[in-house]
């Protein structure tokens, strides 16, 4: 197998019914969508300017904009919904769930744009572009993270992308209201798993609160300066909340998936202007890391 053929024909057929025949505008049908896919994992794979993109993956400019319409458009969504629906179906997702972020250094190719750096991020539509476009400065300079909500082996179920200065602490209810697991029968979408396992940054007392409401678990370590201030309240502080040292051992499935993420160098180093773009091939790895999981079924 030459290494610009990147999918399977058996991986091939689990998503070539999801992807659209012609944009909703209309117009001519789409051609060779699976030299197209190929083509833009190779681009995200590599890291390499997409002007760079083998000639066998036909014209870049045409690979490129079906990239940018299926961010924005959902197309990478539906199509990773609905592999997620077959993998639940078939008893292939642990709903022990980890939840953490990455950040990223952005490329000053991605930083041309004029970006509002005092605005909220908007996580209500992850299809529209935020006024920052998810770029944040520090003292390491420009970065952007990407959060992920992963199942008990690393299968990311959401994926966010912010500003890289943020703070993970206000998206983890954010992550939690965009879970949503379609059946494939009748059914509502599942939207909640059996626990949560998070980092120190994420013990705020909302975000217990919000957990124990929905009968979820919560596999949190509380960090030391909210146990100093639990003590000195003395009773009114209350019982030290509960937490598994053992199962919390699992959490490292999150980090070993951002491991695995940034692998692709144009996710491990961000190259795209917007962030709709930038999430879509981070959404696009998780497609295929469904499909990994769905070839080991038994």
């Amino acid at each position: 197998m030459s290494r610009d053929a990147v999918l399977s024909d058996a991986e091939w057929e689990l998503i070539a019914g999801s992807m659209p025949s012609m944009a909703p505008g209309g117009g001519r049908p789409f051609a060779d969508h699976r030299r197209v896919v190929e083509g833009i994992i190779w681009h995200y794979r590599t890291g390499s300017p997409w002007r760079d993109l083998p000639a066998s993956f036909g014209p870049w400019q045409t690979v490129w904009k079906r990239h940018a319409r299926f961010a924005k458009d959902g197309t990478w969504d539906k199509i990773h919904a609905a592999l997620l629906a077959k993998a639940d179906a078939v008893g292939r997702i642990d709903w022990a769930v980890s939840v953490d972020s990455t950040i990223n250094r952005t490329h000053q190719h991605a930083a041309t744009l004029p970006r509002d750096t005092g605005a909220k991020p908007n996580h209500t539509n992850l299809l529209i572009e935020p006024p920052d476009h998810g770029i944040g400065r520090s003292r390491g300079g420009l970065s952007t993270k990407i959060h992920q909500l992963v199942d008990g082996g690393g299968l990311p179920l959401v994926v966010l992308v912010g500003a890289g200065q943020a703070n993970d602490s206000p998206m983890f209810p954010v992550l939690l209201d965009h879970l949503r697991v379609p059946r494939l029968g009748p059914g509502r979408p599942r939207t909640r798993p059996d626990r949560v396992r998070a980092d120190k940054v994420y013990s705020a007392r909302a975000h217990r609160t919000l957990l124990r409401a929905r009968g979820i678990g919560a596999v949190i370590p509380e960090p030391s300066d909210q146990i100093r201030n639990r003590k000195r309240r003395g009773a009114a502080g209350g019982r030290p909340p509960a937490f598994d040292p053992v199962d919390y051992r699992a959490r490292n499935v999150v980090e070993r998936a951002f491991a695995h993420l940034k692998q692709w160098r144009g996710l491990a180093t961000r190259y795209d202007k917007h962030a709709v773009t930038y999430r879509g091939a981070a959404v696009l790895r998780a497609i295929l890391l469904c499909l990994k999981r769905l070839g080991d079924a038994p």
